[in-house]
């Protein structure tokens, strides 16, 4: 069996920035499991810029940003296995992993940093009435045939779902020659950040139809129309709102799910919410020494945030292999109300965690001249005024230990929305 002292799943931007972390604390011996080709994750599919501003003070295009992270990599001559799926996880931090070369084998682990990733939701599960033909894709699976194989989807072009892939994915087809037609959002809100729908729609003349879902496909061998409705208050069609066009292909940009098939079977405990692990300030899981970052833990808008949070996980899991593990820490509940729909992370140690600890959440509605209000207990402590939040924009406060500390009884933190 091999043995490493930290083992990263994913070889993404979680995973490489977690890993170059974890070196720079003074772990020698690391292992990056990747299951593609190649490190850098998906960001190697986003050639479009607008990564980067905050970690590098620049703006770079995804592959440019992955490849940052993948030099740190390198140069620190850290280990990484590609093209090596891992298929189990047990109690004991035993990594069992397979690929091509070596066959199936296990890897003991001292600390492990779950860094998998996210994936769409899929068709099946959105519902569509109609035929099933070609021509319909994920907007993740279209932006990797244009950006990577050289193929073209479609020429004209109906999308549903306004989560930012589909927004980008409505500027590259436009950029390609294709003819988007319309994108259709069953929310009342985008599910994009504002400066995509800028962007992508408002620049190239999309509509963008807030409250319409796709009702019905035509097409036997390939898309041949697809219609949509206006919805009501309870999301259901509204007869006589329907709007055909006639287009060959649809993409599915329908929001996105933390990987977590390998995380629930080694018994992590996932939000019901994120569908991500519950994790305190170190970002450690339930299970001791397994920590989590990036998408698999939440959703994230800017692949900055990624790294910061990454960086955090390297950092933790580096210091548990060191040091071990208080156990006697008493851990802090922080209890979303009022709109906020979850935080991550979930407990707090305020004995145990760093000066400063970044608690980052999003909220289940738009709303307008509001503040955020943090309270210890029934005290707040922290208010935050916000012109404007909605869902598809990650919100966060900054919890300060030396604040915690004036409550040494504290028994709970809560986050909610409050009119200003």
């Amino acid at each position: 069996m091999l043995k490493y002292d930290l083992v990263i799943v994913g070889g993404g931007p979680a995973g490489l920035a977690a890993a170059v972390s974890a070196r720079d604390h003074g772990i020698e011996s690391i292992l990056i499991i990747e299951r593609d080709k190649e490190l850098g994750g998906i960001l190697n599919q986003c050639i479009h810029n607008g990564f980067g501003l905050h970690t590098f003070k620049e703006e770079l295009t995804g592959p440019e940003y992955a490849a940052r992270f993948i030099n740190q990599v390198m140069e620190r001559k850290i280990e990484y296995k590609l093209n090596t799926m891992v298929m189990d996880i047990s109690d004991e931090k035993v990594v069992t992993a397979m690929n091509r070369e070596d066959g199936m084998f296990e890897i003991k682990a001292k600390a492990i940093i779950l860094a998998m990733g996210c994936r769409e939701r899929s068709r099946g599960a959105l519902n569509i009435p109609g035929y099933r033909p070609a021509g319909i894709y994920s907007a993740g699976t279209a932006q990797r045939l244009v950006n990577m194989e050289g193929y073209m989807p479609g020429k004209r072009v109906v999308i549903l779902g306004s989560g930012d892939i589909g927004l980008i994915m409505a500027r590259r087809m436009t950029l390609e020659g294709a003819k988007v037609l319309v994108v259709a959002e069953l929310m009342p809100y985008s599910g994009g950040l504002k400066r995509n729908i800028v962007q992508c729609l408002n620049d190239f003349d999309i509509p963008l139809k807030l409250s319409h879902t796709v009702v019905d496909i035509e097409g036997k061998e390939r898309v041949s129309a697809v219609t949509i409705a206006q919805v009501g208050p309870n999301r259901k069609p509204i007869p006589g709102t329907e709007i055909r066009y006639e287009c060959d292909t649809l993409l599915l940009s329908c929001g996105l799910l933390p990987e977590n098939e390998l995380s629930r079977s080694a018994g992590v405990e996932l939000s019901p919410v994120t569908f991500g692990p519950v994790v305190n300030d170190s970002l450690e899981t339930n299970i001791d020494g397994v920590f989590a970052c990036g998408n698999v833990l939440h959703v994230h808008d800017l692949v900055d945030y990624v790294s910061q949070e990454a960086a955090v996980a390297g950092k933790n899991a580096a210091d548990y292999i060191q040091n071990g593990k208080n156990t006697d820490a008493k851990a802090v509940e922080i209890i979303p109300e009022g709109g906020v729909r979850y935080t991550v992370p979930r407990y707090i140690r305020p004995t145990e965690m760093e000066d400063t600890v970044t608690v980052r959440f999003r909220v289940g509605e738009v709303y307008k001249n509001c503040q955020i209000v943090t309270y210890f207990d029934e005290t707040p402590v922290l208010k935050r005024k916000r012109p404007v939040m909605a869902p598809g924009e990650m919100e966060q406060i900054i919890l300060d230990k030396k604040k915690l500390q004036m409550f040494p009884m504290l028994s709970k933190i809560t986050i909610k929305i409050e009119e200003a």
